[in-house]
């Protein structure tokens, strides 16, 4: 019987990673990208490039989780299983899309402050579209296929109690949690660490993490594997 415990570890360690690398992406530039501050970017060139990287390291790792998960879900359900990957595959692609607003607004600042800011208005007008975007992206759009994504593989995992039922129902009423909180972010502009987004979105957070541990040190449940491979 195949146990899949590389893959399990694996897994845990990525979620671990993304997390991690979606949290640190924010340390970098700290208020700098503040639009009062925003004339500071063009000082920040090392900075902006580090918060890329991080963010590649994000998008990466948020992708590897479903396909890292795909081997041993696609045997339960291989549709919610392929739904997962593209999902969190789409969630990389869109932080990918907000690093490159990032280097675009830094290139845009660079060349007004080296022409002497003979455009201002110009540059502000430029600078808060990019940065608006960037908003949309991280407040928004890259929740929406994170959280569709995370939804199908928590319910394979649910269903096929490859990890314990309290923690998959955990992980799909978190999940919930947080779509409720992305979409009312949407709809209120109401974007970052406010009171609404903290509490929703923390029961996902801490989800993942346990999930991560708990993959990596029991990995997949034995019972359950052992019940696929008898019915195959």
């Amino acid at each position: 019987m195949k146990t899949y415990r590389g893959n399990a570890t694996a897994v845990g360690v990525l979620f671990i990673a993304c997390t991690v690398s979606s949290i640190l992406s924010a340390i970098p530039l700290g208020s700098t990208l503040d639009v009062s501050n925003l004339s500071k970017l063009s000082a920040s060139g090392n900075r902006v490039v580090l918060t890329a990287l991080i963010e590649l390291v994000w998008a990466a790792t948020a992708a590897g989780i479903a396909i890292g998960l795909y081997p041993i879900l696609r045997k339960f359900n291989r549709a919610l299983a392929l739904g997962a990957v593209a999902g969190r595959v789409v969630e990389g692609t869109f932080v990918l899309v907000g690093s490159l607003s990032l280097l675009v607004l830094l290139t845009v600042s660079q060349e007004s402050m080296a022409a002497g800011v003979a455009a201002p208005s110009l540059f502000a007008a430029t600078g808060d579209a990019w940065l608006a975007a960037r908003e949309w992206l991280h407040g928004f759009v890259i929740l929406l296929p994170f959280l569709i994504g995370a939804l199908m593989y928590y319910y394979v995992l649910y269903r096929s109690r490859l990890v314990p039922r309290w923690l998959s129902g955990w992980g799909l009423a978190a999940a919930v949690l947080s779509l409720v909180a992305t979409v009312y972010s949407g709809f209120t502009l109401d974007f970052g660490f406010t009171t609404v987004n903290t509490v929703l979105n923390a029961p996902i957070g801490v989800q993942e993490m346990v999930l991560a541990v708990w993959l990596i040190v029991k990995g997949f449940d034995r019972s359950a594997l052992a019940s696929l491979a008898g019915g195959a």
